[in-house]
């Protein structure tokens, strides 16, 4: 009996370790490649160390990839989408699963059809609409679209954990004097932090990363966001592989700093909303 959990656990450590080392690869292939000269990144195995540590690529990857000007535009973007966006989608949970309002899982079913829904196969549209609105080039164009994509997710992550809270603390909290309001603001949205430092994560993640809709939208180079940005480092006749990579490791601090910060309830959240 004592073998076999040795064996198991041996097992179990066993694949953690192949999955580190899936996940540890591309991080070092990008950190030693952001360190060597072009003719190191081709002269060179790919995992192998720079021959002289070039840090002037983060230096040139800033100027010549006007990171800056993207880095802003992103943190722009995702300042207003990520905490308004999830007002909503906990408004509309709320509602859902505590005011006991009229066929509320045909509305919940509603909203996550919203998922279903192809971002591909909506790309005519939006740019037709945008275009005829005015909105292309434009922060709120971008902000728009990217909030009527996250909001069925955000509902089915909050809903699930609004579902976990008990109902008591309702009844509870309406005897105190609580309005809807009230319960709302100051008892449910503390309870949720875990949940709602989830969605932060992973809705700063979604956003800060998207490319598609921001190549389609954005078109002035004073405009674009990050993975838009990235692609001026690959000309006519191929990629700078050592500045791209330098660029994508500089890209990278904002999300590890929103990490940083909420990773602490990440997996409370996600557990209570696959509970719910």
């Amino acid at each position: 009996m004592q073998s076999n959990k040795i064996i198991q656990k041996t097992t179990f450590y066993f694949f953690l370790l192949i999955l580190l080392c899936i996940w540890v690869f591309p991080l070092l292939f990008l950190l030693f490649s952001s360190l060597k000269t072009r003719q190191d990144f081709f002269g060179n195995p790919a995992l192998s160390l720079p021959t002289s540590w070039f840090w002037e690529n983060f230096k040139e990857a800033w100027a010549r990839g006007n990171m800056h000007t993207y880095l802003k535009n992103g943190v722009i973007i995702c300042g207003l989408k990520v905490p308004l966006g999830i007002l909503i989608e906990a408004l509309a949970a709320f509602a859902i699963t505590r005011l006991n309002i009229r066929h509320s899982n045909k509305v919940f079913m509603i909203f996550l059809i919203g998922m279903m829904l192809p971002m591909q196969a909506a790309l005519v549209p939006i740019n037709l609409a945008m275009s005829r609105l005015n909105l292309t080039n434009t922060y709120f164009g971008l902000f728009y679209v990217y909030l009527g994509f996250g909001i069925p997710f955000g509902i089915l992550i909050l809903r699930g954990f609004f579902r976990s809270i008990p109902k008591e603390i309702d009844e509870a909290a309406r005897i105190d004097g609580c309005t809807n309001w009230k319960l709302f603001w100051n008892v449910i949205l503390p309870i949720s932090k875990p949940a709602i430092a989830t969605l932060v994560i992973l809705d700063f993640l979604s956003t800060w990363n998207e490319f598609l809709l921001a190549s389609l939208l954005i078109t002035e180079d004073k405009m674009r966001t990050v993975p838009a940005g990235l692609m001026n480092f690959f000309g006519d006749h191929g990629a700078d592989y050592p500045l791209l990579s330098a660029g994508v490791l500089i890209s990278v601090i904002p999300i590890f700093i929103v990490y940083l910060v909420f990773q602490k309830y990440f997996v409370e959240g996600m557990s209570g909303a696959v509970k719910g």
